[in-house]
């Protein structure tokens, strides 16, 4: 029985997936799309719809301790990454000011050759071309 069991395992460990959670929201961050499984790329949704959020809320309180707060903990979630915290705050979040949620999209692309897993476009709904 799978009562409150939480999460997925994509056959890997926490490492692992730890590791593959990082590589997506980095390269999901960076272009605006990326072309993944459809498991990959339920697996990855959430995390960055929450990360859009925090960095979208601390643009609201002029607090500067709140938004760096904002920064630190989103810096903790992608690696340390300067210049893709920065981008986050500075570009894609004011994008969605005026957008209650739902940030990314999932485009069905069919199967992959090999071994007929289920390929879709993960994007951002509001994406710079």
């Amino acid at each position: 029985m799978r009562h409150r069991v939480r999460g997925k395992k994509l056959g890997r460990n926490g490492a692992q997936r730890k590791s593959l959670r990082l590589s997506l929201a980095t390269a999901l961050l960076e272009h605006g799309r990326i072309k993944t499984t459809r498991a990959r790329a339920d697996f990855i949704r959430s995390d960055v719809e929450k990360l859009i959020t925090l960095a979208k809320r601390s643009r609201a309180h002029e607090d500067p301790n709140r938004v760096l707060h904002a920064q630190r903990i989103a810096a903790s979630r992608l690696n340390n990454n300067r210049d893709l915290v920065s981008k986050l705050f500075n570009n894609i979040a004011p994008r969605y000011e005026n957008r209650p949620g739902g940030y990314t999209r999932i485009l069905k692309l069919g199967q992959r050759q090999g071994d007929a897993a289920e390929m879709v476009l993960l994007e951002l709904v509001e994406r710079e071309e």
